[in-house]
């Protein structure tokens, strides 16, 4: 499998364990009652406290970007695309969005909206690498 593909895979993990600790934070699952709520049809959970909602909105932001991410890599694949800018765009993306997660969850934003700017980037060098070859 070649970096591109594994940077997908890689994202495809992030983007689900942010996900998970969405559900995990917003039910309050380090107790016996949150575990409950977990389990359950989760129709009884509490309202967002701030770390929850930013968690939730993290997860939220990660799978919208990772659903563009995704179609930028399978694309290029498809068209046989190895452009090192493009495995270079990538790469800035995943590293960026690494960096995104816990500057959101502890709730920097002018910080946070850099970071995001930074895997945009890395998005737009990834189109511009594939509209450049095609």
């Amino acid at each position: 499998m070649n970096r591109i593909l594994t940077l997908l895979v890689y994202m495809a993990l992030v983007t689900w364990l942010t996900l998970l600790a969405a559900s995990f934070i917003r039910a309050k699952m380090w107790n016996l009652t949150g575990i409950k709520k977990g389990f359950g049809n989760r129709d009884d959970i509490d309202e967002l406290s701030p770390l929850a909602g930013r968690v939730d909105r993290t997860a939220k932001n990660t799978v919208e970007n990772f659903i563009f991410f995704a179609a930028l890599v399978l694309t290029a694949q498809a068209a046989g695309i190895t452009d090192p800018k493009l495995v270079m765009g990538a790469e800035l993306f995943f590293w960026a969005r690494l960096v995104f997660i816990p500057v959101y969850y502890v709730g920097i934003p002018y910080l946070r909206t850099g970071v995001w700017l930074v895997s945009i980037i890395g998005m737009g060098m990834m189109v511009l690498t594939m509209l450049a070859i095609c």
